[in-house]
């Protein structure tokens, strides 16, 4: 079972098609990188052999992809030496940003490594989204295979298409250790240029209770009041004012980060964005058992240092188990926020999965949500 049909009253505004041939494209070039592509008649996913990520879900009439291609040359994770790329920094986000690109994994940890994490090679987010997959591909399916030595995991993504505009992604952890560990698993979809304009681009998410980032973000044009507690959409700001985190801040710099339950009375969990320019609609769902948070990261002209250097245009929607990008350390004695656990728990000698699906498709406006019926049934709902 594909799409469902659409009607003339679904945003989508396109009839149902036939089933349609997927393509394989192995081995093939991304912006320097090595990458594997699947493709139908209407959309291409592409994934990074390093690193593992989605790096684009290309819409193939209109050439936009809303996932963020970063401004800087990327080059491949085991290529990176600090010494050799001061471009890309000089810490321990530097390995992740020289070969950063649209829907990144953040595993085990969603933030920075301690400075002994850091100096025992743990990078920002992660080992997910540094190291390197083997890739497989066949007519219909696309797999990626990797393993964590510092973190004692086995990871497994499987991608289909499971409908003539929509993507499924099911992913396997295994834990090799014999010790419980609390984990972060976090999928960072990072949307950007010219998906993603100032004042212009519209989001719809299933999420309640939420909160400001706490301490001071240090970055020019943070607006968002550190540590304020509000509901979706209308997130305080510092000089007294609110601003609706449904449409993107139409400021020349700004900058800020909130993390949001998502509705504990939904089975799914979904984040929508909308593009009037190239009036297309893009989203992801959920279990929302599986991914309770979602993070919003704003980077619009902020960022100074290196690779940034103040001309990133990013939105990140950010769901996982975890509500703030944080160190290890700071997630664990969090423990909890608005009642509901910042980490996951998987178990010695145990494997866990998670599902998910993303959408693109035309769209007269913005779609209201995402639905899933857990089978190849997902639409957009006005």
């Amino acid at each position: 079972m594909g799409v469902r049909p659409t009607t003339r009253h679904d945003v989508i505004g396109q009839t149902r098609l036939p089933v349609l041939r997927c393509i394989l494209m192995p081995d093939v070039n991304f912006h320097g990188r090595r990458a594997t592509s699947i493709e139908n008649e209407l959309l291409r996913v592409t994934v990074l052999h390093e690193g593992g990520h989605i790096a684009e879900i290309l819409d193939k009439a209109s050439g936009v992809s809303p996932l963020w291609i970063p401004p800087w040359p990327s080059i491949e994770p085991s290529t990176y030496d600090r010494a050799k790329h001061p471009e890309y920094g000089n810490d321990s986000e530097s390995k992740l940003l020289a070969g950063l690109m649209g829907h990144n994994l953040c595993l085990d940890i969603f933030g920075e490594p301690s400075e002994e994490e850091a100096a025992a090679g743990m990078t920002v987010h992660g080992e997910g989204s540094i190291v390197r997959y083997e890739v497989t591909a066949d007519s219909g399916r696309l797999t990626q295979r990797a393993q964590f030595p510092i973190a004692q995991m086995r990871f497994e993504r499987q991608i289909r298409f499971g409908g003539e505009r929509a993507l499924e992604f099911r992913e396997t952890l295994e834990n090799l250790s014999a010790a419980d560990r609390p984990i972060a698993w976090t999928q960072h979809a990072t949307l950007g240029p010219p998906f993603i304009e100032r004042g212009v681009t519209e989001f719809r998410a299933s999420a309640t209770r939420s909160r400001v980032l706490e301490g001071d973000y240090g970055q020019p044009g943070a607006y968002q009041r550190p540590g304020a507690d509000f509901d979706w959409p209308e997130v305080p700001n510092i000089d007294g004012g609110h601003t609706d985190l449904r449409v993107y801040n139409r400021n020349l710099v700004s900058a800020g980060f909130t993390a949001h339950l998502l509705d504990p009375k939904l089975e799914h969990a979904y984040f929508v964005a909308f593009s009037p320019t190239s009036r297309l609609a893009f989203g992801y769902v959920w279990r929302r058992s599986d991914f309770p948070w979602l993070g919003i990261w704003e980077e619009n002209y902020s960022r100074a240092l290196p690779p940034w250097n103040s001309r990133t245009l990013t939105r990140g929607m950010e769901f996982g188990v975890s509500p703030i990008s944080e160190a290890r350390r700071k997630m664990i004695e969090r423990n909890r926020l608005f009642g509901v656990p910042c980490y996951r728990w998987i178990p010695a000698k145990t494997t866990v999965r998670a599902a998910y699906w993303a959408m693109l498709a035309p769209a007269a406006r913005v779609p209201e949500a995402l639905t899933w019926t857990g089978e190849n049934d997902i639409r957009f709902a006005s």
